[in-house]
């Protein structure tokens, strides 16, 4: 899929640095903020925030049916932080998510705001070593439905199911390009 053009949740969170990362990657990239934005698009990338606020806008603008429909239709998803979250089958402290990646998370699993640290993470599959940002972060607690791609201090951190990537770390606040490469050229099979 030549020109992929990647759409970037807009409600709430990281997205502006998402956006701005993608760009700098010469991939053509839309703020999503409506159902209208969401039928635009080929991928989309659901960014690290407040995941609990996050749904509440998904429902508040009628966006949660027409989502889980195109992600169960196959539409390339990769969610960061909160964004893996959302995705996430089933959340440890009972937040009804999107249910959509058969993981168990739990979130804030790291510790508060004052606990973020940054990391180097292996990721064998990319030939490479990333760095992470780990702001109030979930920890991938079963990924039984997924590929584990990366892991640090001996939890998956990268995972991949079929059309959908969940990263419990923020590779956006690093300036860290290769997770979004990976996601548009091989995720998604486009160039940007």
């Amino acid at each position: 899929m030549v020109g992929v053009k990647t759409g970037v949740l807009a409600l709430q969170g990281d997205f502006a640095e998402h956006l701005e990362l993608l760009a700098s990657c010469g991939y053509s990239a839309e703020a999503v903020r409506s159902v209208e934005d969401l039928q635009a698009v080929d991928s989309l990338i659901i960014p690290g925030g407040e995941s609990t606020t996050m749904l509440k806008l998904i429902d508040r603008y009628d966006m949660r049916d027409f989502l889980v429909k195109r992600i169960s239709a196959g539409m390339p998803v990769l969610g960061t932080c909160a964004g893996a979250i959302l995705l996430a089958d089933r959340v440890s402290d009972g937040e009804t998510s999107l249910g959509v990646l058969s993981i168990v998370v739990e979130r804030n699993a790291y510790g508060r705001q004052a606990q973020s640290f940054e990391a180097d993470i292996d990721v064998p599959d990319l030939d490479c070593t990333i760095k992470g940002v780990f702001i109030r972060a979930p920890v991938i607690v079963d990924a039984a439905g997924a590929t584990v791609v990366a892991t640090w201090a001996g939890s998956p951190v990268l995972v991949r199911s079929g059309n959908l990537v969940a990263c419990t770390f923020h590779p956006e606040l690093a300036g860290e390009e290769r997770v979004h490469r990976w996601f548009v050229e091989q995720v998604c099979g486009g160039e940007g």
